[in-house]
């Protein structure tokens, strides 16, 4: 599988590229005629740009070429430089006894060798791979997952633990935080003005379509009223479906900065999809981060921004490192005792894999040393780094695991 060039890149095994865009509207002018010549695209309209993914095949390079020739007569770029998918890997002496746990947890994955995929796309990979590595300690990588209430209620993980009574751990004692969410506003607006949403750390409403029309007029009705809010919306279109998304905690003016109420902003976005004649899924919402244990709280989280390219969330209170184009997972840090010094000797059993092109992956790996990693595997198209704590990350240049499909659209 190589790259196509140009534009586009295989990133994550999907042939992928990204045009910048001047606002939300401009990015959805684009989605709707790239829905048109490649229906089975999976779209994301950013307000800064548009990202948009195919699937590796023998179609892909004409598909890609018509995309191309849409976005040049909006007069949008591509800008290849900023592409990457963030997934997480889990390692075990038994995979097979972890994958079950995981589907659980994250809900309907798809499984494509020893990755388990969101089918529509928007959340992290979890490849699970063995490793006859004994390490009996906790892990410094932890993660999080929200769903809908009632998703959490039936997972059948078992009984929980933890400060927050949501703390579940596989059969090697890797730790996911299974939170449930609730609906955005349950009080100021009227009952149902806002009942699509769910607050899964962010707020998120997602939408069935059943032609291509609908979906271009609820897209496009989306993009224009959060850019006459000023309110950076996220619109990720899939076959059959939009997803409406605030980001994380962006329903909170602290977290936004904006002058926007987010809830009326919702309220209105719902009737535009009712008056679209969308459909509401209420099981669809789901939201994924990783947490990251550290001594030292602040220069890791330094090192971590500059290996992913991630940008602070604004609020002093918090350590949030965000995707600055909200296209992958958040990351955040907490702080471990500095005297647990076998736990921080142990390798973790869990490390983040950073997909990137081919021609990007060696600057990439000279950056991430630069800001303080050390190389500890090198092996094909795969580079193995750890952090100054040994929290390790690998990088993937292209491609190296089973081919995957971006014709996606139900779970």
């Amino acid at each position: 599988m190589t790259d196509l060039g140009g534009d586009w890149r295989v990133v994550d095994g999907l042939t992928t590229a990204w045009f910048d865009a001047r606002s939300l509207t401009e990015g959805a002018a684009l989605a709707a005629r790239v829905t048109q010549v490649a229906p089975g695209a999976a779209v994301d309209v950013r307000a800064s740009g548009m990202r948009v993914r195919l699937a590796s095949d023998d179609e892909a390079a004409g598909l890609a070429e018509a995309v191309s020739d849409e976005a040049r007569a909006l007069g949008l770029v591509a800008d290849p430089t900023v592409l990457q998918v963030l997934n997480v890997v889990l390692e075990s002496p038994d995979p097979s006894a972890l994958r079950p746990f995981w589907r659980s947890a994250l809900g309907d994955v798809a499984e494509a060798g020893d990755r388990l995929v969101d089918p529509v796309l928007r959340d992290p990979a979890f490849v699970v791979r063995a490793s006859g590595e004994v390490r009996p300690l906790r892990n410094r990588i932890h993660v999080d997952v929200v769903r809908p209430s009632d998703a959490v209620e039936h997972a059948g993980l078992g009984e929980a633990s933890g400060p927050y009574g949501v703390c579940h751990a596989d059969a090697d004692g890797n730790e996911v935080d299974l939170v449930p969410g609730g609906l955005l506003d349950e009080s100021d607006e009227p009952a149902d003005a806002t009942s699509d949403w769910h607050a899964v750390f962010g707020a998120v409403a997602c939408y069935r379509v059943t032609s291509s029309d609908q979906q271009r007029d609820l897209a496009s009705a989306a993009a224009a009223l959060a850019d006459a809010a000023g309110f950076p919306l996220l619109v990720d279109l899939r076959p059959g479906l939009v997803v409406l998304d605030t980001g994380k905690d962006q329903w909170d003016a602290e977290a936004h900065g904006l002058d926007v109420d987010v809830v009326t902003l919702a309220a209105r976005l719902q009737n535009a999809a009712r008056e679209a004649g969308a459909t509401p899924d209420p099981g669809l919402p789901r939201f994924v981060q990783f947490l990251i244990d550290a001594a030292d709280v602040a220069a890791l989280r330094a090192f971590w921004a500059a290996a992913l390219g991630y940008v602070p969330d604004r609020r002093a209170a918090t350590t949030d490192l965000v995707d600055p184009r909200r296209l992958n997972a958040v990351v955040l840090f907490q702080e471990l005792d500095a005297s647990e010094t076998e736990r921080r000797r142990q390798r973790n059993r869990i490390l983040l894999e950073l997909a990137v092109p081919a021609d990007r992956a060696p600057a990439r790996v000279e950056a991430i040393v630069a800001a303080g990693g050390r190389v500890v595997e090198e092996s094909g198209a795969r580079w193995r780094l750890a952090d100054p704590e040994g929290n390790e990350l690998e990088v993937v240049a292209g491609w190296a695991g089973p081919r995957r499909s971006a014709r996606t659209g139900a779970r």
